[in-house]
């Protein structure tokens, strides 16, 4: 039996091209937010030269008037050109149908930055499950908890997959070839969780995913620009990224004082220095030091360590 991908993908290439005038299209929200201007411009170029060799999809609104569906690139490269008409494939579409038709229509392109194909799947997934958008992260969370406690490792199957959801999701999964639901999950959800800056220089496709990922683990938000800027300007490798974070850590002087305090608290929770009683006597004359430059200071508060 074929997926429910193939049969939408399928039966909007079953229907023969009619020729509109973009004038007559109107837009929608679409999976796509950010168009690279050079690469559209490309497009611009190739139309001119050879025309639009792939209709867009549309669905009628009312007569000699359509909503686009998919094919925003080839739309907006006709507009700028100015042409009489577009090829399109005209289909009866409900609102559900046309944003699925639009997600796997995109999903399925090369060109979407990880950012958009994270939130398209999504959408998707969304979709297929009758779940809110907000409710699927913590839907694959659990599920790979499930799935690392009763298999005790990271394998691409879901252990007695007793869920219909579950299941469903594997299988989206599959129809769209583009990775498995745990790497979704491991490497994809958490770019929603960037910082902004981060988040937009992957749209914009200046930085590249993976790269933008070891950039936000420097928690101070000046520093993190400034490795930000810095890695676009000059292109840095992934493995010249790491050296900067790794100098920024180890160098006390490429650190802002606050930056040092919460590295050093962090590290004293983590370190439990009152469960060794030699280390936890050392801790303490440091401690009564620090209390006394407080209180000379002004400082309020009890600040014992306790």
């Amino acid at each position: 039996m074929k997926s429910h991908i193939r049969e939408m993908t399928s039966r909007e290439t079953a229907n023969v091209a009619e020729w509109v005038s973009p004038r007559s299209i109107t837009t929608r929200e679409q999976p796509r937010h950010y168009f690279d201007p050079d690469k559209l411009e490309q497009l611009v170029r190739s139309i001119a030269q050879h025309g639009i060799l792939e209709p867009l999809l549309v669905r009628p609104l009312k007569t000699n008037h359509y909503e686009l569906v998919a094919g925003e690139r080839r739309y907006r490269a006709a507009l700028q050109l100015g042409l009489p008409e577009v090829p399109v494939v005209i289909r009866q579409l409900n609102d559900n149908e046309a944003l699925q038709l639009a997600l796997i229509e995109n999903l399925q392109r090369e060109d979407l930055n990880p950012i958009e194909e994270t939130e398209g799947i999504l959408q998707l997934l969304a979709f297929r499950l009758n779940l809110t958008v907000q409710a699927l992260p913590t839907l694959l969370y659990q599920m790979k908890n499930t799935l690392e406690r009763d298999s005790g490792d990271k394998n691409n199957v879901i252990p007695n997959a007793r869920l219909e959801q579950e299941q469903e999701i594997q299988a989206v999964f599959e129809e769209l070839g583009l990775m498995s639901w745990l790497s979704f999950t491991c490497n994809r959800l958490p770019l929603l969780n960037l910082p902004r800056e981060i988040l937009d220089a992957i749209r914009s496709g200046r930085i590249a995913y993976t790269k933008a990922l070891a950039i936000s683990r420097v928690k101070d938000e000046t520093q993190r620009q400034s490795l930000l800027k810095q890695a676009i300007e000059e292109n840095l490798s992934l493995n010249q990224i790491r050296a900067c974070i790794k100098l920024i850590k180890l160098d006390p002087e490429l650190q802002t004082p606050k930056a040092l305090v919460t590295t050093l608290h962090r590290r004293l929770l983590k370190a439990k220095l009152w469960e060794d009683t030699q280390r936890w006597t050392q801790a303490q004359v440091l401690f009564s030091a620090l209390e006394a430059l407080l209180d000379q200071e002004g400082g309020g508060g009890d600040g014992r360590v306790r």
